[in-house]
């Protein structure tokens, strides 16, 4: 059955964060990371508005194909490269909060996050890359930055390399139930989620202090790039940002919405401590010179 452009507008309106317009689409990579993402947080659902013309026509061309589409080679996409490396450390930041307390969780399971991350984004729209050369370069570049929480972002660059190389188009599979389909996203969704909750819930101090202590070591590496630093930390308090607005004031009466108010408020001042400490040296080496001038 034809896909309609009406229905997909109603469904990117009243579902388009959690990725409704994706899934009636059968772009269910797509579908799956607005849903673990709140729809990129907020900006790529809006960006979507004119896109959805060309992905109708997408599921449309891909419903009339039964045999396989997967000759040639995409072309370079700055852009799927930039998500693909955003992506990677926001699953790398979530691993280190719900699963840092594996014995090998630096040589296992924060590669593996980060390289799901990086092949969820590689797997959206008619496009795949290679399962296993991404999954291998991401393990292969962990045990160089073993025990720090900055492996995130070799580790991603790596993997968003890796599958940008290898990336290829998809090859046309007989369709699945609705219910298959939403059967396999549940699971996914379970899978990133669940440990988050449970560590979130109840370890509530000691996840606010490591995640606290996490991005501010990550933050700090950016010390000499202040404008990356500066778009770095835009895109961590993003999905918060987001989420206040639409909810105001009333979403944070609990207290464990409190507690996590408190560390939005710690890393957005991180960047003006920094800056002031630096103005302050400045002054201090200035004043020193000054005195150097003037002594008899």
């Amino acid at each position: 059955m034809a896909k309609g452009l009406l229905v997909t507008y109603v469904l990117w309106a009243i579902g388009g964060p959690a990725g409704l317009h994706h899934l009636y689409l059968g772009r269910d990579s797509h579908a799956l990371l607005w849903m673990l993402t709140l729809g990129g947080g907020g900006l790529g659902w809006l960006w979507e508005f004119w896109k959805l013309p060309s992905f109708v026509a997408q599921a449309n061309r891909a419903q009339g194909q039964r045999q396989s589409s997967g000759r040639g080679t995409p072309p370079l996409s700055p852009i799927r490269f930039a998500a693909q490396m955003i992506v990677g450390i926001y699953f790398g930041l979530v691993a280190l909060i719900s699963l840092s307390f594996m014995a090998s969780f630096y040589v296992v399971g924060l590669p593996l996050a980060v390289g799901l991350g990086v092949l969820l984004v590689a797997a959206v729209g008619n496009q795949t890359s290679d399962f296993k050369n991404t999954l291998g370069v991401a393990f292969l570049t962990s045990p160089i930055f073993y025990g720090r929480p900055i492996a995130i972002l070799p580790i991603s660059l790596a993997a968003s390399i890796t599958a940008q190389k290898h990336r290829r188009y998809k090859t046309s599979v007989g369709s699945e139930t609705l219910s298959v389909r939403l059967y396999r996203l549940g699971l996914a969704y379970l899978a990133f989620t669940g440990p988050l909750a449970y560590s979130t819930l109840c370890n509530t101090a000691a996840t606010l202090s490591y995640v606290a202590e996490t991005l501010g070591s990550f933050l700090n590496w950016f010390s000499f790039f202040p404008l990356l630093g500066r778009l770095m930390e835009s895109v961590f308090l993003l999905p918060y940002r987001v989420w206040r607005l639409l909810v105001g004031t009333l979403g944070f009466s609990s207290g464990y919405f409190q507690e996590w108010e408190k560390l939005y408020e710690f890393v957005h001042s991180f960047q003006d401590e920094k800056r002031q400490l630096a103005y302050q040296t400045l002054h201090n080496h200035h004043s020193g010179q000054g005195m150097e001038y003037f002594h008899p």
